[in-house]
């Protein structure tokens, strides 16, 4: 390691002789970055299943433009809107063509003795259009009255269970209505619900006997094909705000209202602000650990440096050597770090279903964020070098 580092630095490596001088310590530091590591990569993980699952949401739909409640933050929160807007959205001359679809949720008593949290999506024979296309073929079982999609991925539901389920002829009771199973989709569960199922439009409103037909949960609307692109979508969502002209709805692109959905759940629920925080929580350790580790360091070799300084090696002499350590700290504590992180990441989602996963941008941005933490850190601890007088030392 010391011949490595001598040719990249072009001089011997006093910072990595000097770690490496007390083992115990330089251990411990690199534990304590790891550990670090661990706390950030985890809440990490989980802001990106946090996301992931928002977004899930949205898969089985493929639209331009939806019109939902003004009061809906999430896709199943807020308000009914009136099937009248639909129609009014026809009349511009850039819509191809609209669809009503019902959502929201309810719970589920599991064979298996587990309850589910289930976001129940009505979806209406003709919408198929707005489908996405993977799903098209299978949306269209549930076209007869009393059917349902059940999402194979739902919480609690272990592959016992489920084959049990679809091999029975019993039927599945959910609000007191006793639905058949036509077939599965693969959608995930995420933080709102454990699980989803499809259903026609009719059946969905003798699940929810409150909901009316004429004011379904949003509209989705596909504009024509020659304005397929962002800026022209974005050009008839504006049309249409100023032709409908109405309080009580909002008009996005769908990829604008899921950047919305997924912003308003990160910053405005306890959840998403929680986990944030649990980030700076992270960080934090990290460079108390490695301040405390180099702090102690430059205590220790103090009379050297006061020696150096003597000699009439300059400030940035010793910064280079407390930075040296700095980076070797961050960049082997990063790997254990990385690897336990790895563990956790499968063990939560065997646990619980999300899709918690590692990605190469959150792998660099915790390494880069790891060096500058830990720099910053040896920053800190050279203040008392820098005042220091040789004369005073010896």
């Amino acid at each position: 390691m010391a011949k490595l580092l001598s040719k990249i630095l072009g001089r011997i490596p006093i910072g990595w002789l000097q770690l490496s001088h007390n083992r115990t310590r330089m251990l411990a530091a690199i534990f304590g970055v790891a550990f670090a590591n661990v706390l950030v990569f985890v809440q990490l993980g989980i802001i990106g299943a946090f996301d992931t699952s928002i977004r899930m949401t949205y898969q089985p739909f493929k639209a331009d433009i939806i019109i939902s409640a003004s009061d809906a933050n999430t896709l199943s929160d807020g308000s009914s809107i009136s099937r009248r807007y639909m129609y009014q959205s026809l009349s511009n001359e850039n819509i191809e063509s609209a669809t009503a679809v019902y959502v929201g949720l309810l719970s589920w008593n599991l064979p298996n003795g587990n309850a589910a949290s289930m976001q129940v999506y009505g979806i209406p024979p003709e919408s198929m259009p707005f489908i996405e296309p993977s799903l098209r073929d299978t949306m269209g079982q549930i076209t007869l009255q009393n059917t349902m999609l059940l999402d194979s991925k739902t919480r609690g539901l272990d592959k016992k269970t489920l084959n049990e389920i679809v091999s029975s002829t019993q039927r599945i009771e959910l609000n007191n209505i006793g639905l058949s199973l036509a077939s599965t989709v693969v959608i995930g569960s995420g933080f709102g619900a454990d699980g989803n199922i499809f259903v026609s439009d009719q059946t969905f409103l003798r699940l929810f006997p409150k909901q009316q037909g004429g004011t379904p949960s949003h509209i989705l609307l596909n504009v024509k094909t020659k304005l397929k692109t962002a800026d022209a979508i974005d050009s008839v969502v504006s049309q249409l705000r100023a032709n409908l002209e109405a309080d009580d709805i909002q008009i996005h692109s769908l990829e604008d209202r899921i950047k919305d959905d997924v912003n308003y759940q990160m910053t405005k629920r306890p959840v998403g602000v929680i986990f944030g925080f649990g980030v700076f929580i992270g960080v934090l350790v990290g460079v108390v650990i490695v301040y405390q580790v180099l702090s102690t360091d430059v205590a220790d070799h103090l009379k050297e440096y006061a020696t150096f300084k003597s000699m009439g090696y300059k400030n940035r002499f010793f910064y280079s050597v407390i930075t040296e350590q700095a980076v070797l700290l961050g960049s082997i504590g990063f790997i254990p770090g990385f690897l336990f992180a790895m563990l956790i990441y499968k063990l939560m989602t065997i646990a619980t279903g999300l899709p918690v996963g590692m990605d190469w941008s959150r792998m660099g941005i915790v390494l880069f964020g790891t060096i500058i933490a830990c720099m910053i850190s040896g920053f800190i601890a050279t203040r008392r070098l820098k005042a220091a007088d040789p004369a005073e030392l010896f």
